[in-house]
């Protein structure tokens, strides 16, 4: 019978500890890694919205900032009393005071639940009051310059945009002055959606048979990526669009140039504009006619056939 010497079967097992300590040591250094790596991949979604180029982006920043600056006059010393608490009642402190059989502190209760309470109150009041600031139907100051008119409509899955005062209309572009105040008037030419410029501010919905407003303003020329950030089917990833402010003297010349090429936005041209289809690469109608939009909106024309339940969808197609 063969017998293990101890003095031979410990270096074994000590190795065998280091090496599983050693695994563990490795996979919390991953967890750890990837739990501080989520803030900031978290962050990089309010990048737009943390880098505001407009009044009313500047206003939901400020919001954003003063209510996270309210919340943390909880959070910070719940956090700190909880260390505080495990350190001060350890099992080795023999100065911590026991008291199994307390229940209640009137003067306990009184905090812990005024500090809540007034939290709320000023978080209420800060959207009370913002709210109406940033109403999206509420002018922005206009200055010296006139606010332009935009008229938008979703589609499947694309963006128009028809300027009623020129005459003209683009198609997943929404070319305009910087520093000039923007009146929009959206509805939907098909399912409900939602039009939304991060970096602009105020989200707003799209519905067909209805009309909501916006009011916006660019401050600064400059790109600024649009979305759709409400599911309305199949081609919803792909249903973004570019926001251009550019230089007044480059806003008229780029409006002179759509007058003078591309197609006629009449009533056929937008049944075939209805149609659905995807990732669809901007261009602009040289003529758009007055009263499209009302009729889009009081659905005196056809709306998209919009997506379809069971899992399918009509055949999209190509854009003009």
């Amino acid at each position: 019978m063969t017998t293990l010497n101890p003095e031979r079967a410990r270096p074994a097992e000590s190795n065998g500890g280091s090496a599983g300590g050693s695994r563990r040591y490795v996979a919390l250094l991953a967890v750890a890694t990837r739990a501080a790596a989520c803030p900031l991949a978290l962050l990089g979604g309010c990048r737009g919205v943390l880098d505001p180029q407009g009044p009313v982006g500047a206003g939901e920043k400020l919001i954003l900032l003063d209510a996270v600056a309210i919340m943390l006059v909880i959070v910070v010393p719940v956090i700190v009393a909880t260390l505080a608490f495990a350190w001060w009642f350890r099992a080795s402190n023999a100065r911590a005071r026991y008291l199994p059989d307390w229940s209640f502190s009137g003067r306990i209760e009184l905090i812990i639940w005024s500090i809540p309470a007034l939290v709320i109150m000023f978080l209420g009041g800060l959207a009370w009051v913002s709210s109406h600031d940033l109403d999206p139907a509420k002018p922005l100051p206009a200055g010296a310059a006139r606010p332009l008119q935009v008229e938008v409509v979703s589609l499947d899955w694309k963006w128009l945009f028809i300027y009623p005062d020129l005459g003209i209309a683009s198609v997943n572009q929404l070319v305009v002055p910087a520093g000039a105040p923007l009146h929009l008037r959206l509805t939907s030419g098909s399912v409900m959606t939602a039009f939304f410029v991060p970096q602009l501010g105020s989200m707003i919905y799209t519905m067909n048979g209805m009309v909501t407003q916006l009011n916006l303003q660019a401050d600064h020329p400059g790109s600024y990526p649009g979305l759709a950030s409400q599911f309305s089917g199949d081609g919803f990833a792909g249903m973004h669009f570019e926001t251009r402010a550019v230089a007044p003297a480059a806003f008229a010349a780029w409006a002179a140039d759509a007058k003078s090429s591309g197609p006629v936005l009449d009533a056929s041209a937008y049944v075939a504009l209805s149609r659905q289809s995807q990732d669809v690469a901007p261009f602009t109608y040289r003529a758009a006619p007055q009263g499209l939009f009302e009729q889009i909106a009081m659905r005196e024309l056809p709306p998209g056939p919009g997506p379809l339940g069971g899992g399918s969808s009509p055949k999209s197609e190509k854009a003009p």
